[in-house]
């Protein structure tokens, strides 16, 4: 009989299958909290009996991401994992150090099917999903090997969320318990190229957890040049729904806006932007396009990213430059890729 995986398991399941040992269910709590503090075996959990200890190591086991590959930037101490997957796929996930805490970026999917034509995680195109436990386990990995805890989540990695969308529900909710991670859900972000089912969905279940949009263009055609999924959830109806999400959670919505010299870092492109998002709850990323090797697309200067901020804040549309970090190890944004 094939063993199953607790690491899979929500407090309700185990609570289950507990019952099924004759066992009784408050066990459950206590299993779980030892899962999400980073337990590798029934046998470190030391607060049950050596009975039921052999109880669940005959019947379970707690499966780990293998990590393959370890880089650390020089630059800020951003790191950057390889991680196996069973099947032989592999994914990335990044941890990063800020004044304000720790933060990390997970992946959702081995591989991407979105095409961003600027971007390295859809180069290979999509393995297959990541089951809930495989997007929590990146972040017990990466806290085992610092020996530092994660307070700040983005689901930013390789991958389209909402593409995996009950997975990632799944997901919230597991690093959500208060016996396990105890993670907020406003310490959370998830990262969407604009998929507008998964948005509304993700707008009644998750009203409390933070929606950013890839948006990278201020028109339909130059959106449709660099986002295939353009498309089939055009720029016009997908600003419409989240002119809704936000009045409706009350949350603000950051929109991720690669600066791509020459195609969407003008003052023209600017002034069409701050037009598209006036009057919505909003704020603006603005993120130099980090170099892909593969690719021919060439990021803007510093000098044109703080002049499209300015043209911005001029219309009334707050917006930031996003400190690159890990761009020495390919851990900067659009540069994470399927890869082993």
């Amino acid at each position: 009989m094939e063993k199953i995986n607790l690491k899979s398991l929500d407090q309700d399941e185990l609570q289950a299958l507990l019952k099924e040992m004759g066992e009784p269910a408050f066990r459950a709590k206590q299993i779980f909290a030892w899962i999400y503090r980073g337990a590798s075996s029934p046998d470190e959990m030391t607060d049950l009996s050596k009975g039921l200890r052999e109880k669940l190591a005959e019947r379970a086991e707690i499966r780990e991401l293998r990590i393959l590959r370890r880089q650390i930037s020089e630059q800020d101490g951003t790191r950057k994992y390889l991680f196996g997957l069973d099947d032989e796929n592999a994914i990335e996930t990044v941890f990063m150090k800020y004044r304000h805490g720790n933060s990390i970026c997970v992946s959702s999917q081995a591989g991407c099917r979105m095409g961003c034509r600027f971007c390295a995680s859809g180069m290979a195109g999509l393995a297959r999903n990541l089951s809930a436990w495989e997007i929590a386990d990146q972040i017990l990995q990466v806290q085992k090997d610092t020996g530092e805890r994660v307070s700040n989540v983005v689901i930013m990695g390789t991958g389209e969320p909402f593409d995996n969308y009950d997975q990632l529900s799944r997901f919230l909710r597991l690093v959500h318990e208060k016996n396990g991670l105890n993670l907020g859900y406003r310490s959370i972000t998830v990262s969407t190229c604009g998929v507008i089912p998964g948005i509304l969905r993700f707008g009644e279940e998750f009203p409390q957890v933070n929606l950013a949009i890839s948006l990278h263009a201020s028109n339909e055609a130059t959106r449709s040049e660099l986002m295939p999924v353009n498309r089939s959830y055009p720029m016009a109806q997908l600003l419409e729904v989240c002119r809704s999400h936000a009045e409706k959670t009350g949350r603000r919505i950051t929109f991720e806006y690669t600066l791509v010299s020459g195609v969407n870092d003008g003052e023209k492109q600017a002034e069409e932007l701050a037009g598209v998002l006036s009057g919505m709850l909003c704020h603006v990323n603005l993120i130099p396009l980090n170099t892909v090797r593969e690719k021919s697309f060439r990021g803007s200067s510093k000098d044109y990213a703080r002049r499209f901020q300015a043209a911005l804040e001029r219309r009334g549309i707050p917006a930031t430059i996003r400190r690159e970090l890990g761009g020495d190890i390919d851990a900067a944004c659009g540069q994470l890729r399927l890869k082993a």
